[in-house]
């Protein structure tokens, strides 16, 4: 019989994305923490969601826990590699989220919004 896992304890058991369809704009809600074992599954996420050509695509990111570099790199990859196929926008507030954002200088180049309403109006 398998032991019951400690909260916590596997990133990938925690981590989901949970996608939301606001036409014209996908949304992909993000859980968990995101880091080097979790990004690949967001990445993967988002090509899913960009296969079917949205105009735009919403990732909120305010329910991540943990925000890893991994996590990071991964946000800055998918904005600069997708820009071509949708505008792509981040919904990020709370520490989790924005901390790292900001002690990195990323907000420079990534499209931050506080909300996902502020990001579907793309205010």
């Amino acid at each position: 019989m398998d032991e019951p896992t400690a909260p916590g304890s596997d990133p990938v058991r925690e981590f989901r994305v949970e996608r939301a369809d606001r036409p014209p704009a996908a949304v992909l809600t993000v859980y968990g923490e995101v880091d080097m074992v979790t990004a690949p599954l967001l990445t993967a996420a988002v090509d899913e969601v960009l296969a079917a050509a949205p105009p735009a695509l919403v990732v909120d990111i305010a329910a991540v826990e943990f925000l890893a570099s991994a996590g990071l790199t991964a946000l800055v990859t998918m904005t600069r590699a997708r820009a071509s196929r949708a505008v792509l926008r981040i919904v990020a507030s709370g520490r989790a989220t924005v901390r790292p954002i900001q002690l990195t200088g990323l907000e420079q180049s990534l499209l931050l919004y506080p909300t996902v309403e502020a990001a579907l109006a793309g205010s």
